[in-house]
């Protein structure tokens, strides 16, 4: 599914490289940017307003707010716990967008298919 913001496509792709060989992946259109989803639960997402937010343990959330670039979750003015922000400089390289996307997929296969 192709996106109309480039900084959103260009992740966009980038992310598709690392899920090519993942099964149970679907693309939709979320949040200003574009979500992908593993049987049916979201696990990451090209941002609308730049970099990627990831889905993770809730119970890992605050140790990763101390990572650089990580930033909470906020919704309609409430902090999500289980999710984070990943600023675009955290995802510059494949080296750097590979651990969060990996991450992301890796809990959202620990829930039941929707």
């Amino acid at each position: 599914m192709a996106h109309d913001k480039p900084d959103v496509a260009e992740l966009a792709d980038r992310i598709r490289e690392i899920l090519s060989a993942e099964r149970g992946v679907d693309e939709r259109r979320m949040f200003g940017g574009l979500a992908f989803l593993i049987d049916g639960h979201m696990a990451v997402a090209a941002s609308g307003q730049g970099g990627l937010m990831v889905r993770v343990p809730p119970d890992d959330t605050d140790a990763l707010l101390r990572r650089d670039h990580v930033a909470p979750m906020v919704m309609a003015g409430r902090e999500l716990r289980g999710w984070v922000r990943v600023a675009a400089d955290g995802v510059r390289t494949m080296r750097q967008l590979r651990p969060w996307v990996q991450r992301g997929v890796g809990y959202a296969r620990t829930l039941p298919p929707k």
